[in-house]
C-alpha cells in the first residue's frame, strides 16, 4: 500500500466505527434515557447558539450542562436561550461537563484549534459528540480523532448540515447518481460577504472573566488581544479561514454529489487584500482541487463581494446543477430547467438526526469518515497556500 492509499485508508477506518448509531437497547440503559437526551454544551458562541435554538425545538433534548471560558459570552448565550438552559450549571473546564453523569451527548463548538483535544476527551468519556466542522485543525490530528472514536461507546456526528438536506439528498439520487448531468468535468463552489470578520477590534485589558489560557489550549502561548479571542477565525493559530470555514462545506457537498472522495492534489492562491494588522488568514481565497475526472474551483472572500447565490454549481456534459442551501436548479442541455426550492431549517434536520441516532439507532448523516474526506481537499488548499507549492495528499502533515 502506498502512502496516498494509506492516507484513505484511514477515513475507511473511521467509517467502520462513526456511521454506527448506539442502538435503542443500549441507549434504553442510560438513566433516564428514556424521557430526554442530556444535552452539554461547550462553547457558548454565536454559532453555538444558532445550533442549541435548533437542538432547544426538538422535545427530546434537555440542556444538562454549560460551558465556556468567557463570562460575557456565557450571560448572552443564557439570555438568548434563557427558556431552555435556565437549570443548565455552567463550568469553565470542560472535563468538568465530561464527568457529569447526566450528560448523555455534547455539542463542541469551540475554536478550531480546540476540537480534536475535547472531542477526544468527550469520546473517551463515552459521550456521544456532535463536533462542529471543521473536522481536523491539523491533519496529523486525524490518528487521535480515529482512536478516540474507535475506542468509544459514543457516537459522532460532524457539523456539516447540508447531510441532513433533503433537497442535497433528492438532488444527489435523482440527478447525480441517475447519470443526468453527464460527465461533470467542473464543480464550481463560491461564497463570500462576512461582515462579521471585516470588524475592527480595539484592543481592551484582558477581561477579568475570561480565562486566556483556556482559550489558548495547545496553541503557541501569546499576550492576550482582544481581536486574537473575537475573531479567531482571522489567525492560523485558532482557525484557519476560509479554507476551512467555508470550503469544509462545499468540498463536502462536491465529494458527496459525485461519490469521490479521493483528490489528487490541491492549490491555492489568496492574501489580505484589503484588511490589514497582524492577522495571519487570507481575506480572499482561490482554490482549484484536481479528482481523477473533475475540478473542483472555490473562491471566497471575506470582503463585501456580493454573490446572490452561495452554491456548489457543477458543469457537465448533458447539464448544470446549481445547489444551495435554500434549493437547487437543473438545467440540461436540451429542456427546460427545473426548480426544487426548499426551506427546510438544516440545523433541526441534522441536530435531529444526532439525537435520533442516539435514540433510535439511526445513522448519522455525517460520520467521522466523512469530516475526514471533507478536510483531505481542505489541507490540500491549506498546505498549499502556506508552501507556495501544488500539494498531494501524500505530502501533508
Amino acid at each position: 500500500m502506498n502512502r496516498r492509499d494509506f492516507l484513505y485508508a484511514g477515513t475507511a477506518a473511521a467509517a467502520a466505527v462513526t456511521t454506527r448509531g448506539m442502538n435503542a437497547s443500549a441507549y434504553a440503559a442510560i438513566p433516564g434515557a428514556n424521557e430526554r437526551v442530556g444535552l452539554g454544551v461547550i462553547g457558548l458562541g454565536r454559532r453555538s447558539t444558532e445550533v442549541c435554538w435548533a437542538f432547544a425545538q426538538n422535545p427530546q433534548v434537555e440542556f444538562r450542562a454549560l460551558c465556556d471560558i468567557y463570562d460575557k459570552q456565557v450571560n448572552a448565550f443564557q439570555g438568548r436561550l434563557k427558556e431552555h438552559v435556565a437549570q443548565a450549571p455552567v463550568s469553565v473546564e470542560y472535563q468538568k461537563l465530561l464527568d457529569r453523569k447526566d450528560v448523555d451527548a455534547v455539542y463542541i463548538a469551540t475554536p478550531d484549534h480546540l476540537h480534536v483535544e475535547i472531542a477526544t476527551a468527550a469520546l473517551g468519556a463515552n459521550k456521544n459528540v456532535y463536533l462542529e466542522k471543521p473536522t481536523l485543525h491539523r491533519w496529523h490530528e486525524k490518528e487521535a480523532l480515529v482512536k478516540a472514536a474507535t475506542g468509544s461507546r459514543g457516537i459522532l456526528q460532524c457539523g456539516m448540515q447540508q447531510r441532513s438536506g433533503a433537497h442535497y439528498m433528492q438532488a444527489k439520487k435523482e440527478y447525480f447518481d441517475a447519470g443526468k448531468l453527464g460527465n461533470v468535468v467542473f464543480a464550481r463552489a463560491v461564497w463570500h460577504n462576512f461582515p462579521w470578520q471585516r470588524r475592527v477590534i480595539p484592543n481592551v485589558p484582558e477581561p477579568p472573566g475570561l480565562h486566556w489560557d483556556l482559550f489558548l489550549g495547545p496553541a503557541p502561548k501569546v499576550p492576550f488581544e482582544m481581536s486574537r479571542y473575537s475573531s479567531w477565525r482571522s489567525y492560523h493559530a485558532y482557525g484557519n479561514g476560509l479554507l476551512a470555514d467555508i470550503l469544509t462545506h462545499w468540498a463536502d457537498v462536491a465529494q458527496w454529489m459525485l461519490n469521490d472522495t479521493r483528490p489528487i492534489s490541491g492549490a491555492s492562491l489568496g492574501g489580505d487584500f484589503v484588511l490589514d494588522g497582524d492577522l495571519t488568514n487570507p481575506d480572499t481565497v482561490s482554490a482549484i482541487v484536481r479528482y481523477r475526472h473533475w475540478n473542483l474551483n472555490f473562491e471566497s472572500t471575506v470582503l463585501s463581494v456580493r454573490n446572490s447565490r452561495p452554491s456548489v454549481y457543477f458543469e457537465g456534459t448533458e447539464g448544470t446543477l446549481d445547489i444551495t442551501r435554500q434549493g437547487y436548479v437543473f438545467t440540461p442541455n436540451s429542456g427546460e430547467p427545473v426548480r426544487a426550492p426548499s426551506a427546510q431549517n438544516l440545523e433541526q434536520a441534522h441536530t435531529g438526526n444526532f439525537i435520533n441516532a442516539i435514540v433510535k439507532g439511526e445513522k448519522v448523516n455525517a460520520s467521522l469518515a466523512d469530516g475526514l474526506a471533507a478536510s483531505i481537499p481542505v489541507m490540500l488548499a491549506l498546505q498549499s497556500y502556506w508552501t507556495h507549492k501544488i500539494t498531494t495528499p501524500a505530502e501533508l502533515t
